[in-house]
């Protein structure tokens, strides 16, 4: 479970994006703060592990919040760093800048709906579930978490080949909801068994996650889902 502390100034705001959290699964809130102050005393107590930030408040703007929030975890080697989130109208190049180099994850621009705030979650917890599962980190890991390298120049293991790899890539993002490597073998004229490779491939550098799906008998369906 993931902990989050939503930090916005308009308290429907706030309000409405502890919800959209809520009810994602995988996370859950654990506080929410109205200004830069109270935000840094919350992060101090809660200790989140992801905070959603908006860049206007009345005491301080997000950016220096964050600053500060990293620097109070540079001063305390047990603490552990929270990821940020930045959610706000702010729409000035010169912004989105500071807050990357401030040590930003991603940077969300209001107004967005659920689906955009599910989808940059969805992107947090497989970036927090890819590094927690590394001793140590190949290139391929590193411009996954990074988002370094464009997609066609990826290498990929032997015996798979770059346009199969396309091709199951492209069934992914346009199947709607999840799919089964039956399924996408059938999209794609495969077989099952190499359906599957690419499948597991795309889940392990962090391009697709799997869930289960429990029947009357047998084995679990394993069902794929794009990421990102």
């Amino acid at each position: 479970m993931t902990n989050v502390l939503v930090v916005d100034d308009d308290f429907m705001v706030a309000k409405l994006h502890s919800r959209y959290v809520s009810q994602t699964e995988g996370f859950t809130v654990v506080g929410v703060a109205h200004s830069g102050a109270e935000a840094l005393r919350a992060a101090e107590r809660l200790r989140p592990d992801l905070v959603l930030l908006d860049v206007y408040l009345p005491d301080m703007d997000g950016i220096a919040v964050l600053r500060e929030l990293r620097a109070a975890e540079a001063a305390d080697p047990g603490r552990v760093s929270a990821d940020a989130l930045f959610i706000t109208a702010a729409r000035d190049a010169a912004v989105v800048r500071s807050a990357l180099r401030a040590g930003a994850l991603h940077y969300l621009i209001k107004p967005f709906n659920q689906a955009a705030l599910r989808e940059q979650l969805r992107h947090v917890a497989s970036l927090r579930s890819r590094l927690a599962r590394l001793d140590e980190a190949r290139q391929e890991d590193v411009d996954q978490i990074f988002g370094t390298r464009p997609p066609g120049s990826r290498e990929l293991p032997k015996g798979l080949a770059p346009h199969t790899a396309e091709l199951v890539e492209r069934i992914l993002r346009e199947h709607p909801g999840d799919l089964s490597a039956s399924e996408c073998a059938e999209a794609g004229s495969l077989s099952r068994v190499s359906a599957r490779r690419y499948l597991e491939y795309f889940v392990d550098t962090g391009r697709a996650e799997v869930t289960l799906r429990y029947g009357g008998t047998g084995r679990p369906e394993r069902r794929y889902r794009r990421v990102g």
